[in-house]
This record gives C-alpha cells, sequence and structure tokens, in this order.
C-alpha cells in the first residue's frame, strides 16, 4: 500500500461520521447530581422573576436593558464565575425609553383602549384629542384622494381580516410522531426558501406604499398613526416604528393595537359614525452612548492543555417593549445562567473553560452575537478567521420560548449526532429524545454556524410561543414554565460539561464558502 493511498484512506476514515468522533461514556454520577440540582434546587424562576418583573422591558439600547445587563453580571459574579464584564460589540444607534402611554377612545363613548408606542417614534408632546381618519390604499394612487383632509387627524388604514376566534387552548407540544419526523434525515437547506419574483415585487412594492403613506401623513399634518399586525383576545404584535439610526428620517408618533379595538373604529368609520379618541405618548431618545453590549463570564477550565479552549452557552437578554420580554428571552437567559449555576454549585471541574454570553441587539438582527463574532471570531464575508475561532469547542444557543427541551438540531453536522444521542439518553424520561440534521434559523448560533464553528439550538415545545407570546404584550412571566425551564436547564448543564470535559473539540462541519460579489 502506497503513502499517497494511505493518506487518502485515512482521510476517508476520519470523515464518516460513524468513526469521526468517539462516543465516550456518560458520567451517571455527575448527570445524576446535575438532575438533582436543577430540578430539586433550581433558581430559574427567581432569575426570569428579576429579568422581567423588576428589570422590565428590555428593548435595545434602553435603560431597562441596561439595568439587565449590569443585574446579570453581578448575578454571575456572585456565583462564582470570573471575569463577567459587560462588553460592547459595536454601534448600535439610539436608544428609546416610553415615559407615558395612554389611549382611550371618547366618541361614540368613552372606553380605554389596548396599545403602546411604536419603538423609536416620537412623543406626541402633550395629550391629544382628535378625530380619526380612515385610509384605504392598496396604491400610491389612492393616497391622492386625501391630500388636504389629515391635518389635525389620527389616521388608521381599515381592517378587513376576520378577527380568529379560538376555542382551545393556544399551547401545543411537539408529539412523538412530530419528533419522529423530525429525526429523519433531510438534506439542509442554506436558509429560508427565497421568494418567487412575483413575491419579492409584490413586498417591494407593499413597502414603497408604506413609506409614501408615512412621507405623507406627516407632511400634511396628521398628529398620531394607529396601526397593528394580527393577534386576538387583546394580544398585538409589536415592533418598531422607525429607525434606531441616528440619522432616521422623522414620522409620526405611532401606537400599535390591539386588533379588537383597531376593527371596532374601523367598522364605525365605515358606516359614517365619526370616531373620537384621546392619546398621549411620551418617549426618550438616548443618545449618549450609542454602542451596543454583551454581557459575558467565565468558568476557567481546569486541564492545563484544554483549559485554552471553550465551550460556549447563550442566549439574547434584550427583548421588546411592550411586555417584559418573559418567553422571548428571558426564558432563554434564565435557563443559561441557570445552568452555569448547577456547575458552579456541584463544584464540577470542567477541563475547558466555559464562557456564558447573553447577547444584545439580537431583534434588529442578532447584532450582540454578530459583533461578538466579529470581533473575536472571524468576519463570515471574507471567511478570514481570526486566532480564537479555532478555540471554540462548542455553542449551545436557547431562543424559542418557554418549552422544555424535546431535542437538538445539528445543523447538518452529522458528525455530531452520535455524540448528542448518547448526551440525550439519560433525559429520554423528561421528554428529550430527538436529534435531527436539520436547520434553525433566527437567533444566535447563526452567528457561529456562519464561521463553520459548531453552534447548535436545542429543540422546544412551541407553546403559545408564535400565537400568544413573541413579540407582543402579552409576553411576561405568567406565561413562563417552571418545570418545562428546570428540565432545560439541567440539560443544557449537562450537554456543556460534556462538552468541556471530553477528549475533543465537537466535530466541526467544512468552512462557508465565501460568496462572489455581485
Amino acid at each position: 500500500m502506497n503513502k499517497a493511498f494511505q493518506l487518502a484512506l485515512g482521510a476517508a476514515f476520519l470523515a464518516m461520521p460513524a468513526f469521526a468522533q468517539q462516543v465516550e461514556p456518560l458520567d451517571a454520577a455527575v448527570v445524576e447530581k446535575i438532575r438533582q440540582e436543577g430540578l430539586k434546587n433550581s433558581q430559574v424562576m427567581d432569575i426570569a422573576f428579576y429579568l422581567t418583573d423588576v428589570n422590565g422591558p428590555r428593548l435595545s439600547g434602553s435603560t431597562g436593558l441596561a439595568k439587565a445587563n449590569q443585574w446579570t453580571k453581578e448575578k454571575l459574579t456572585s456565583w462564582g464565575l470570573k471575569n463577567a464584564v459587560i462588553e460592547p460589540w459595536g454601534t448600535f444607534g439610539k436608544g428609546w425609553d416610553v415615559e407615558k402611554s395612554y389611549l382611550a377612545l371618547t366618541k361614540p363613548y368613552y372606553q380605554p383602549m389596548i396599545g403602546s408606542p411604536k419603538a423609536w417614534t416620537p412623543s406626541t408632546n402633550g395629550p391629544v384629542k382628535a378625530q380619526v381618519m380612515l385610509v384605504k390604499a392598496t396604491k400610491e394612487e389612492d393616497l391622492a384622494q386625501y391630500a388636504g383632509k389629515l391635518k389635525g387627524k389620527v389616521v388608521m388604514m381599515q381592517v378587513t381580516n376576520p378577527i380568529k376566534t379560538t376555542f382551545t387552548a393556544d399551547a401545543n407540544r411537539y408529539t412523538d410522531e412530530q419528533l419522529q419526523k423530525m429525526a429523519e434525515p433531510v438534506q439542509p437547506t442554506a436558509g429560508r426558501t427565497p421568494m418567487t419574483d412575483e413575491q419579492r415585487a409584490a413586498f417591494m412594492a407593499r413597502r414603497a406604499l408604506m413609506t409614501k403613506m408615512s412621507e405623507m401623513f406627516l407632511q400634511e399634518g396628521a398628529v398620531a398613526v394607529f396601526s397593528g399586525r394580527s393577534g386576538s383576545h387583546g394580544t398585538y404584535f409589536t415592533s418598531n416604528g422607525a429607525s434606531y439610526a441616528m440619522d432616521a428620517k422623522p414620522v409620526l408618533p405611532e401606537f400599535e393595537m390591539a386588533q379588537e379595538d383597531l376593527a371596532r373604529m374601523s367598522r364605525l368609520l365605515t358606516a359614517g359614525i365619526p370616531v373620537e379618541v384621546e392619546l398621549e405618548s411620551k418617549t426618550r431618545f438616548l443618545t449618549d452612548d450609542q454602542q451596543g453590549y454583551n454581557v459575558i463570564a467565565e468558568i476557567p477550565g481546569t486541564d492545563k492543555k484544554l483549559k485554552s479552549e471553550v465551550v460556549m452557552l447563550g442566549g439574547h437578554i434584550d427583548s421588546w417593549h411592550a411586555a417584559t420580554g418573559a418567553t422571548d428571552n428571558a426564558a432563554g437567559v434564565a435557563v443559561m445562567m441557570e445552568a452555569v449555576r448547577i456547575i458552579k454549585a456541584l463544584n464540577l471541574q470542567p477541563k475547558r473553560t466555559i464562557w456564558i454570553a447573553l447577547w444584545g441587539g439580537e431583534e434588529q438582527g442578532l447584532h450582540g452575537s454578530r459583533g461578538y463574532a466579529k470581533k473575536h471570531l472571524g468576519d463570515p464575508a471574507t471567511m478570514k478567521l481570526l486566532p480564537e475561532h479555532a478555540k471554540i469547542a462548542a455553542y449551545y444557543n436557547l431562543d424559542n420560548g418557554s418549552g422544555k427541551i424535546r431535542g437538538i438540531y445539528t445543523q447538518g453536522n452529522e458528525a455530531v449526532a452520535p455524540l448528542f444521542k448518547e448526551w440525550l439518553k439519560p433525559f429520554h424520561d423528561l421528554g428529550a429524545t430527538t436529534v435531527t440534521n436539520r436547520n434553525t434559523g433566527g437567533t444566535d448560533h447563526l452567528s457561529f454556524d456562519g464561521l463553520g464553528l459548531p453552534g447548535f439550538q436545542f429543540i422546544q415545545d412551541e407553546l403559545e410561543y408564535d400565537t400568544r407570546t413573541h413579540h407582543t404584550n402579552m409576553d411576561t412571566y405568567d406565561r413562563l414554565q417552571a418545570d418545562d425551564l428546570k428540565q432545560a436547564s439541567v440539560i443544557v448543564a449537562s450537554f456543556v460539561y460534556q462538552s468541556a470535559i471530553r477528549k475533543d473539540k465537537l466535530p466541526r462541519k467544512a468552512l462557508p464558502q465565501v460568496k462572489p460579489q455581485s
């Protein structure tokens, strides 16, 4: 057998997922200690209480987020983690706080309404009492009929979609059949299915119309805008009504509202019955510090050779502002903090260093984790890697609500599947059974996966995440499921610890190819 053939055979052998990584036996005694500490002595709900009820909304750049960053840094330090820092990830822009919000129908009768200012929109400069004008427009030409009629008015679009009535609970868990289907191998995709040319054209047309409408309402002298995307039973989905960039164009004060209130006003106005409202928003822009921040802390490794390598876990600490960001993502932050608390409370001795990262700016585009990755690990645009890239053994993320962990996505990294299946076995009785090679998107593990690093998001029961809590005014502490978060904390602690003590770093996929510039 010649040397070239030997080398080729060896490379092929190592590339085979079944042989690429030895599956070491678990230390059953340590896993049991983790279970006992996490299930019987949990602090996860106490952590969540301080993140939500005490610190409040944590919009990127807000006072609430700054308070939460400081609190988490101090809490992690109190548990014995080292080198806790609030580290800038880069320039964000303007912060924004709500200091007052009031909204009521006054004619044809008085009744309070449900809503709040959209993020980064200005104040009303005191109380406003005004008539509401219904705008019906599907194309730019439709706006001409409103010229000269909007001064001093509150404007809103006609509500045409019926509001759903639900006859059963919103919350759902994955069935065994769904998990089995999820575990079946699929060809991983690079991301979302691209839009067709027709879909892209329709999207661009809608966006252009909304921009034109905003400009016209401002120029015509309207005093405020009412809007809402979806929701029912008083739940509304929130977002930003203006850019957080320092040079953002001016916009009107805007309230995002419950569909029931919008639909009532729409019906009255369509019937020719005048509608009058009272409203006030007092908002404040924060411009002194335009940086965004992450909270980082560590449990130092104990092995002389391996302590320079790092196992990371994290979740984003920022939220939207209409509630207190409980399921998105105080739940994930509380679980990750509880996981490192468990490891410290048991005085476990990881060979590798463990870093917990609480990311800022996720809701605006994974800014915190992407900024961290570019600063410390490499640039995905050029795949020019930094020395720390070689030291990352694994990254684990949690950001899909309050549901229990049911398994883990491998992001197409087939070589980790045998490891993860073994690591899940002690938790089958807790409902965590599934390893899938599928990709999942939308959160901070992508900042690591995009650099070819082993970055993973856990599979969680969706519960009522998409229908009731994700980016809504109902995302409060009350929606958190204590037993689910305890279970998740135990599993995360075990995965992190196993990654920190095994002989090798977790296997990596091939580095992503640099996309050619168009």
